[in-house]
């Protein structure tokens, strides 16, 4: 599900993205919460959201459905095969369109009976089962994490959160009607404690999505207000009302800041306040359209029905295709009713209205020339629907085809999916077994260049993806490993691709969401870079390296200049050449999905750039509303705080892939972790990484597992899918973070649900199971840990994580916080397990127990490992090497 973030580009100056979290989707509805991630969301006193258009992931399968026999006129629901003859294709497309209900975040500080006791409540009103995760800091600590609040403060049913945190559950307030629905939970305070702040953030449980302010959690100051960094709410005092009944003051009316008297409703600094701050709860409905071919009167055309369940208006935007090039012409001969042609290039033609039921329906006639019938949905609201971000194709039978027509309409029925993708791919798998069996000869062992080698493994990797591409263009199914060969047991070269590296290299996140505050962070770094090298990690992430608008540098302006809150440029490349004197290699953090403006138009609008690369609005989307974009649509999702760049501009590629291309050379970066590449075609990555040649490169790519009724699926085929089709789009020349495992890592460790570690082919669940290579794991990141704890790993086990990750196929990476911490000589024990084992990317796992509270696997028959509090041993000759809470790990003696 694609979740449209809150807020827009307000002064140029912000970052919001798409929602990362775990979200509990009912079956029926799923909901996400927007909020704010990275950089300073800037909400003036509360100031309201914008209204923008959501972008879509319409996920086409291709599966034969049965529809009603009904052909009458006036409600075209689809033809039975068996019925009409005339019927030569049919496919069903599930479609998915998102509603939203904008609510607001209520905050409101005033004094209780007396001048010492004060009141905090904070409310919503929307539906959801709504918890407030707050704690507070005390005086002379105010920058500090989170404290717990003296027991006196807390609510009557609340909980403990570890050390640090509380989280009391909203109830339904009093004194307000179903009409005007609040939730909310009321804290009190005695401003003669210790007490400067109060902490919070709201989630719904619903969907386990979380609300912030500027990206940072909210902050509710009770001494005064010259710390403010940026998150800090209640700096307006005016005139405001809490809702009440039929939306009347219910008597929490707040006065104008011009008529509080000396030492009225105040206490030392503190004064009374009411404030907004707009939400959106996004609601993902599921509809389908249903499409067939028939055969007309006309023995030599064919028409196209089209009927969907969307309610109210729909358009049909449509062309049709000569050949295989999907090249948009307007057709020729009759068009339907309601059509209109836009601009020379398409027809518009809206759906007529059922009769008897919601939906709409249409009939496209085609001639004997069209090939292709292309199309993409508007609806009433503005919203576009295509086909994961590509449009809607449907192929033509030809003639060979007519006079079978049932081979299309059932041909899954027919053909074994497995016999057809066989039939594609046989010739590339002898070509590799071929190249496998050369590399592996002994006498080719000895007069092979390492260099040689390491073209014919390139080689190799580059068949394997084309296979894998064929396979899951042809069956649309799980990818299951092709068996016919085993792998061989060389020792790799330096490098195999840029995916990869030497596959078998152990990452490390070198900063957090706190490191751009020192200003001096290279060089922090820099004395770390030797104990890092002893510890065995073999590539580094460093932060996001360009001038930016927001502090951690998610938000990139001018990308030429590399002085950063992080340190200068100079500082920079001392860092990267110290990592290379000690075997390093370092990965940048590339933000290529978006890019802040320098300049606005003669709207007023944020969205011409200045520096080096100054583009005008010819480089921004045209399909986000916030940035009047003169591109083409949007190949990805929006990210709707800054302008998104549309990578299908060849001037656009080519100056990134030149900036790429730049930095490998000035700065000597090796690899790239690429930001929000849900924002962008993968095929594009895929030419930057031809363009700029990196060692390792991984894709941020994160979306929503699947959950039913709060519970989250143990078939989780469908998220893993989505990063393994990205993947796939770059032509495997990306890897990505296995952002699957770490989910199913939550539910199986927090809940003592170890079998979810096994997927129903008894392999790893995450993309680890489906193409390791490419699957970068990891357990906590500087968005879902550090201080921004969007999706911390369970607390106290993190332990089970690493050794899961260490001791897995994949790259795994360490976490700053995690190696920096307690954990350091158990992590440092796990990385040394994995390196004298030469577990790498592509090791077998044999799974040998996988239950409620035990998880067991066998990796490359050298290490068993296992996890959880219930009991397993290994069979056989291994000795222990290392245990610790709730893990154990053993080598082959």
């Amino acid at each position: 599900m694609a979740t449209v973030p809150l807020g827009t580009h307000f002064n140029h100056c912000c970052r919001l993205e798409t929602t990362k979290f775990p979200r509990n989707y009912r079956k029926s509805k799923r909901y996400s919460l927007c909020y704010s991630r990275k950089g300073t969301f800037m909400v003036k006193n509360g100031a309201k959201s914008c209204k923008f258009r959501p972008s879509f992931d319409c996920r086409v399968l291709s599966t034969t459905v049965r529809a009603s026999s009904n052909t009458s006129s006036s409600d075209t629901a689809l033809l039975d095969a068996a019925v009409s003859d005339d019927v030569i294709f049919r496919e069903t497309f599930p479609l998915q369109r998102i509603e939203k209900v904008e609510g607001k975040i209520l905050i409101r500080l005033d004094k209780g009976k007396d001048e010492e006791n004060w009141q905090l409540t904070i409310g919503c009103n929307l539906p959801g089962k709504w918890v407030l995760h707050w704690g507070v800091n005390y005086e002379n600590d105010i920058d500090s994490e989170w404290d717990q609040p003296p027991v006196d403060m807390i609510p009557l049913n609340s909980i403990t959160i570890k050390d640090y945190a509380i989280e009391t559950r909203l109830t339904k307030s009093s004194i307000v009607t179903e009409e005007d629905l609040i939730y909310e939970v009321k804290i009190d305070f005695n401003t003669k404690s210790s007490i400067a702040a109060i902490n919070f953030v709201l989630k719904d449980e619903e969907t386990g999505s979380w609300y912030q302010y500027r990206g940072r959690d909210f902050k509710v100051p009770l001494v005064n207000f010259s710390y403010d960094d940026g998150n800090t709410v209640g700096t307006k005092q005016g005139f405001a009302t809490w809702p009440g009944t039929s939306g009347q003051s219910s008597g929490m009316m707040l006065k104008s800041e011009n008529s509080i008297s000396e030492g009225e409703n105040e206490s030392g600094n503190l004064k009374e306040f009411y404030e907004e701050h707009s939400i959106v709860k996004e609601t993902l409905i599921e509809n389908s359209m249903n499409i067939y071919i028939k055969r007309s009167s006309e023995a030599s055309n064919n028409e196209v029905h089209m009927e969907t369940d969307i309610p109210g208006d729909v358009i049909v935007h449509w062309g049709v295709c000569k050949d295989d090039n999907k090249k948009w012409e307007i057709p020729s001969g009759q068009y339907p009713d309601n059509t209109s042609v836009f601009k020379n290039k398409a027809l518009r033609t809206q759906l007529q209205q059922k009769e008897s039921e919601n939906g709409s329906y249409g009939v496209f006639p085609l001639d004997k020339e069209t090939a292709g019938f292309l199309f993409v949905l508007k609806l009433q609201d503005n919203t576009w629907i295509n086909n994961k971000g590509n449009d809607f194709h449907i192929p033509i039978p030809n003639k060979n085809t007519i006079e079978n027509p049932q081979n299309n309409i059932s041909k899954s029925s027919e053909t074994d999916p497995e016999e057809v993708a066989a039939a594609y791919t046989d010739e590339i798998i002898d070509e590799i077994r071929h190249l496998v069996t050369g590399i592996s000869s002994t006498s080719n062992r000895k007069t092979k260049s390492k260099e040689a080698q390491e073209i014919i493994l390139q080689e190799i990797e580059k068949l394997a993806a084309e296979a894998y591409s064929i396979y899951r263009s042809s069956v649309q199914s799980s990818p299951e490993n092709i068996e016919g060969f085993k792998a061989v047991d060389v020792e790799p070269p330096v490098k195999v691709t840029s995916a990869t590296g030497s596959g078998f290299e152990i990452l490390f996140q070198g900063f957090n969401w706190e490191s751009n505050k020192s200003g001096r962070w290279y060089m922090e770094l820099q004395e770390k870079v030797e104990e890092l090298a002893s510890l065995g990690f073999t590539v580094v992430w460093l932060p996001p390296p360009t001038e930016s608008i927001s502090p951690e540098g998610y938000m990139p302006r001018d990308l030429y200049n590399l002085n950063s809150r992080y340190g200068n440029v100079e500082e920079l490349k001392a860092l990267v050449k110290k990592f290379h004197q000690v075997g390093i290699r370092v990965l940048g953090d590339a933000v290529i999905n978006h890019r802040c403006a320098h300049y606005q138009n003669q709207n007023g609008v944020w969205n011409i750039f200045g520096g080096l690369l100054n583009w005008d609005d010819r480089a921004v989307v045209a399909d986000d509303p916030h940035f009047q974009g003169r591109g083409n649509k949007s190949s990805g999702d929006n990210f709707h705080a800054a302008p998104n760049i549309d990578h299908s501009q060849e001037f656009v590629r080519k100056d990134l892939g030149e900036w790429l291309c730049w930095l490998r050379k000035e700065i000597g970066y090796d690899g790239w972790r690429l930001d929000y590449v849900r924002g962008f075609w993968g095929g594009y990555v895929k030419e930057y990484m031809e363009t700029s040649k990196p060692y390792f490169s991984v894709g941020e790519y994160w979306d929503s597992l699947s959950y039913t009724y709060g519970e989250m699926d143990h078939n989780q085929d469908a998220h893993r899918q989505r990063i393994v089709d990205w993947i796939n789009a770059t032509n495997g020349s990306a890897g990505a973070f296995d952002v699957t495992t770490k989910g199913i890592l939550h539910s199986a460790i927090e809940r003592c649900e170890y079998w979810r570690l096994s997927d129903s082919n008894g392999k790893p669940p995450g993309v680890l199971g489906w193409w390791p290579s490419r699957a970068v794991t990891f357990i906590e990141n500087h968005d879902t840990g550090s201080t921004q704890g969007h999706w911390r790993f369970p607390g106290g086990k993190e332990m089970q994580g690493y050794v899961y990750i260490l001791t897995h196929p994949g790259t795994p990476s360490v976490f700053y916080d995690h190696m920096f911490s307690r954990y350091k000589s158990e992590i440092s024990t796990l990385i040394s397990i994995r390196s004298r084992n030469k577990i790498q990317c592509r090791s077998t796992v044999e799974i040998v127990k996988a239950d409620r509270d035990v998880y067991a696997a066998v990796i490359d028959k050298k290490v068993v490992m296992k996890i959880g509090p219930g009991h397993y041993e290994p069979n056989g000759d291994w000795k222990m090497a290392a245990q610790g809470n709730d893990y154990k790990v053993w080598e082959a003696s």
